[in-house]
């Protein structure tokens, strides 16, 4: 008697495994692609040094999400705008591989053929609204896939660092600032 479909398990281990490489293929083909095909400008957008004019697109539309409830409404914009400026400085400052890896992450972001499946953006990141995009970071935190929560845990910690190490945050999270000398 052969099993029900109820008997089997939906995915096995190593059918995840499987996926997950094929996944990360995907991902890292489409990144390299990006950059080779031209897609993806290495040149900074006016006024950056290492953000470039598609990064802004999509930083710009996840920032203030990622800030929600840390910046009062009517702050929004400076604190995107200052946070992008710190987060420019910070990936100035990394080791050339680190930046590469970012930039394919934007890159991959930015692309509409991938954007789409991985985030469930189908349209650009100016037109998606907030509950799309918490969608978004949601679903990759908990994704089954490791290289998606690697990727939303970068998002995080570069949005993050790059606010909090702003003085304007500082008075939300109860830091007084540093001790004069």
């Amino acid at each position: 008697m052969s099993p029900s479909l109820s008997d089997t398990p939906a995915l096995s281990r190593r059918g995840l495994l499987k996926f997950s490489l094929g996944a990360s293929a995907f991902l890292a083909t489409a990144g390299l692609g990006a950059s080779l095909s031209g897609c993806s400008s290495s040149i900074p957008a006016s006024g950056f040094s290492s953000l470039r004019g598609g990064d802004l697109l999509f930083l710009r539309a996840l920032v203030p999400v990622m800030l929600d409830g840390a910046v009062a409404v009517e702050g929004m914009s400076d604190a995107v705008e200052g946070t992008l400026k710190s987060l420019d400085y910070n990936l100035d400052h990394l080791s050339p591989e680190m930046l590469k890896l970012t930039r394919q992450l934007f890159d991959v972001l930015g692309m509409a053929v991938t954007r789409g499946p991985l985030t469930g953006i189908w349209g650009s990141w100016e037109n998606a609204s907030g509950a799309e995009i918490r969608h978004f970071l949601d679903r990759w935190e908990n994704s089954a896939l490791g290289l998606l929560r690697m990727g939303h845990n970068s998002l995080l910690q570069l949005v993050m660092m790059a606010w909090y190490g702003r003085k304007e945050s500082w008075a939300h999270c109860g830091y007084p600032g540093p001790p004069t000398v």
